[in-house]
């Protein structure tokens, strides 16, 4: 059986520091994050209202081309640690910063629904590079005891996302057009992001996620693999009730304007979407201070229960005020629900198979994530409402929330021989 001999003092770098340079490649994923998720998660709530408005189109077939996104993305993610390992950190992330940007030009132009389903595919694969999967992946790279609040920080892009892209992209709409909007946002995003990724981005002198995990004999314990994690319950006890979660919470951002517009109209609406990922923004901070202290699958279930209880809210009143305070309320959870997963993992796995689990997961959510923009979509079109598809959310985050608290056995990992 393999010992490994403790790994000398010097080879671990001081994480508390804020001179670590691993701090800078959280500013970078940061700004990644915001503009991967402006465009790529709440920028297709804008694209729906306004491909709806200029072109005629139904909503169940923009919806359809945004599950194809997510599920195609999904697909992809599961090699992202796999691209990091071959290519690097830099590589991978401004691969897909271009395709994003590419994608969101060309958004604005179709004019034939293949053309808009080609764009979300190139948009696909830009999403699969930068959002959880790959972000988790560059940051175990640099992190492993200040892993959490890395990457809890670093996603707080995807929540400033909403406070920052959207609503300068509703007014950038309002003020010169779609098309025009779409370019000067991508412009800015490559302005911000490039030099970050040249300069900062890259691997570490010690690849900390890789570091083996020893049991109490010192043997080297064996890594997880892909097949062996589909076949364990003690993942899918992560991955479904996220995928369920995830499932509503795509569903419900990306028909949030078209939701609440008939109520508060198009300008509140796009406020009431800045409020949402606004409290996105406190909750994943507040939580994220005392995440460790607190059992990650009954917050997670709470983080639940409260959006149920926004959900009901939205389907039992029109008054702003409430609906103002309902999707407050929702949003103190969106940003924790794409963090947690990552986090649970961390606690509950082996530290040398953070990357390809933390990436599976990923994937598994994204693809309930990818049909929740169909089916809400579709059920609105058959209702003629978006109350039936708002009962259906409350519905899966019930199911997720049933799931998460179904706690799996520990299990002692085999050690290499």
């Amino acid at each position: 059986m393999l010992q490994v001999p403790p790994r000398p003092l010097a080879a671990t770098p001081d994480e508390a520091s804020w001179r670590y340079r691993g701090w800078r490649v959280v500013i970078a994923c940061f700004t990644v994050a915001m503009f991967a998720w402006g465009f790529g998660f709440y920028g297709h709530g804008v694209f729906l209202a306004e491909l709806r408005t200029s072109r005629g189109w139904p909503a169940a077939l923009i919806s359809g081309a945004t599950t194809l996104y997510y599920f195609v993305g999904a697909l992809a993610v599961v090699y992202v640690s796999d691209a990091i390992r071959r290519f690097g950190p830099r590589s991978v992330m401004l691969a897909g910063v271009l395709m994003i940007g590419a994608a969101a030009v060309l958004v604005g132009i179709v004019t034939q629904p293949w053309q808009l389903y080609a764009a979300y595919l190139v948009m696909s694969a830009g999403w699969a590079a930068t959002t959880v999967g790959a972000i988790s992946n560059v940051l175990g790279l640099w992190f492993s005891t200040r892993r959490g609040l890395a990457i809890n920080l670093a996603l707080n892009g995807a929540s400033f996302a909403g406070v920052v892209v959207i609503p300068a992209l509703v007014l950038l709409v309002g003020s010169i057009g779609f098309e025009p909007a779409l370019i000067v946002l991508v412009g800015a995003m490559l302005v911000l992001i490039l030099p970050m990724l040249f300069f900062w981005v890259d691997r570490p002198a010690v690849a900390l996620v890789n570091r083996p995990s020893l049991d109490a004999a010192g043997l080297v314990i064996a890594p997880w693999t892909r097949a062996e994690a589909l076949r364990s319950w003690r993942f899918w006890s992560i991955a479904l009730p996220f995928a369920l979660a995830l499932m509503a919470q795509a569903g419900f951002l990306v028909h949030e304007i078209a939701i609440l517009e008939p109520s508060l109209g198009r300008a509140q609406a796009g406020a009431a979407v800045a409020l949402t990922t606004a409290m996105a923004i406190v909750g994943r901070l507040t939580l994220g201070m005392v995440i460790d202290r607190f059992d990650q699958r009954v917050v997670t279930a709470a983080s639940l229960a409260s959006q149920i209880v926004a959900l009901t809210a939205m389907i039992l009143t029109r008054d702003p005020l409430v609906l103002f305070a309902a999707v407050a309320l929702f949003g103190f959870s969106v940003g924790n629900l794409i963090t947690f997963p990552a986090l649970i993992v961390q606690r509950e796995f082996e530290p040398a198979s953070f990357g390809m689990l933390t990436a599976l997961v990923s994937s598994v959510w994204q693809i309930g994530a990818s049909s929740g923009p169909l089916l809400l979509g579709a059920i609105h079109d058959l209702a003629g409402a978006y109350t039936a598809p708002i009962y259906v959310c409350g519905v899966l985050d019930l199911g997720a929330a049933a799931v998460i608290l179904m706690r799996p056995r520990t299990l002692q990992r085999r050690t290499m021989t």
